[in-house]
């Protein structure tokens, strides 16, 4: 982990759908007024959003449902679903979008890369690849 100190560098643009975006409200929204950091962070990805109809995603951003390989600071690969909180079930393939890492996943294309913050300091994510995306599936409906 990057120390808590180092200066956080400029987030990475990202594309939301507006069907990802309208559920992500609506669970903020059944979450009630209690502002957890993941909640907030979540927020804060959603007002920088830039907002396209599911059709118009390009196969390269990481959406809701988005199978994604990434790596953690430049070392360890990882390759899971992006999913909301009640899909999780358990599994050890699924991350919640209200996780700090699911929540820096969210939007992002394969490339980039973002410094987030966690407990104990600041975590670096690198988008490798989208193994698979509902958008490019053809899967508007999910």
């Amino acid at each position: 982990m990057i120390n808590s100190e180092d200066i956080l560098e400029k987030k990475p643009k990202i594309i939301l759908s507006s069907q990802d975006l309208e559920r992500l409200e609506a669970l903020l929204y059944a979450l009630g007024n209690n502002l957890s950091p993941d909640k907030a962070a979540l927020l804060d990805e959603l007002g920088r959003a830039e907002v396209l109809e599911p059709q118009e995603i390009p196969p390269t951003v990481v959406t809701m449902n988005s199978t994604v390989r990434f790596t953690v600071e430049n070392k360890e690969e990882f390759c899971l679903t992006l999913v909301y909180p009640k899909d999780v079930d358990g599994q050890a393939d699924r991350i919640s979008v209200l996780a700090p890492v699911g929540s820096a996943l969210l939007g992002l294309s394969v490339g980039d890369s973002i410094a987030w913050p966690m407990p104990g300091g600041v975590v670096k994510v690198k988008i490798e690849e989208i193994v698979y995306q509902p958008e490019r599936a053809g899967e508007y409906h999910r």
